[in-house]
């Protein structure tokens, strides 16, 4: 089982940061004593009465940012035909690619690379499917790594990239550019706010729709604003959480897959606009 991601003091940190709220904010906001709010900060979870004070603090969902903490939820498993998970590790954490297939067709493609592409390889061979594609949700070194391998094992098909997130030797594209590959279908619709160009891939023709968001939202949590926590928050709600049917499977960048509807009830960062 692949861990959650974020803990719930990463959560307060990305939101600290991407909201410019400090540790001396954050107590005058909740009059709870620093001593609290800086253990609150580093992981301890000393207080159980102040942590729904800090979410309110910071806009998140009480209850969702407690559950993070208490380890209470963790989203349903996910496992269906044509959709393929590969995990593989990156410095002191661990990163996702994907392998989506038409079985009809026998047509493939991947998403991202991880740092090693050999049990995405083996379970495009294991299934006898051909990779058509490949496609970068962005380019940050932990998603990319083994792209030159990945390639190379595969025949060396077509890598598509944002074009506002260009990478050498990829075909660039819009925001909204369509694929199809065998029956599958393909949505680009654009999520920065993580990266420049970050994107989420919306994928029809398997039992349930897909979408492999990238580091754009984690189950239980979301990728750091590093270019615009404020644009990263909006698109994910605006582009992902909003429009998408609620049993989307959410594939994203680090920790296991999850669902929109899971995120619209578990996730401290956007369950108060579904509440």
């Amino acid at each position: 089982m692949i861990p959650i991601e974020d803990f719930f003091e990463d959560i307060i940190a990305k939101t600290m940061r991407g909201r410019g709220i400090t540790e001396a904010d954050l107590a005058a906001r909740t009059g709870e004593p620093a001593d609290v709010l800086a253990r609150l900060c580093r992981g301890e979870f000393c207080d159980e009465g102040a942590l729904p004070k800090v979410a309110k603090a910071l806009g998140l969902h009480p209850d969702a940012l407690v559950n993070a903490a208490s380890k209470s939820w963790y989203p349903r498993m996910v496992s269906i035909d044509g959709l393929g998970q590969h995990n593989t590790p990156y410095r002191d954490m661990r990163v996702n690619a994907y392998l989506i297939w038409d079985k009809d067709s026998g047509k493939a493609a991947a998403f991202d690379t991880g740092t090693d592409s050999s049990s995405l390889v083996k379970q495009a061979r294991d299934y006898g499917v051909e990779v058509e594609a490949i496609f970068l949700t962005h380019t940050h070194n932990d998603h990319i790594a083994d792209l030159a391998k990945l390639r190379e094992a595969l025949g060396d098909p077509p890598v598509y990239c944002n074009e506002a997130e260009p990478w050498p030797g990829t075909e660039k594209f819009a925001d909204g550019a369509t694929w199809s590959v065998g029956g599958l279908q393909i949505e680009a619709r654009t999520t920065s706010g993580h990266s420049v160009g970050g994107t989420t891939y919306v994928i029809e023709g398997l039992r349930r729709p897909v979408a492999v968001v990238g580091d754009a939202i984690f189950a239980g949590s979301m990728g750091g604003g590093i270019v615009s926590f404020a644009d990263a928050w909006q698109n994910n709600l605006d582009r992902i959480l909003k429009p998408l049917a609620e049993d989307t499977i959410l594939c994203p960048g680090h920790g296991p897959f999850t669902s929109v509807g899971e995120e619209r009830r578990h996730n401290p960062f956007f369950a108060l606009e579904f509440s």
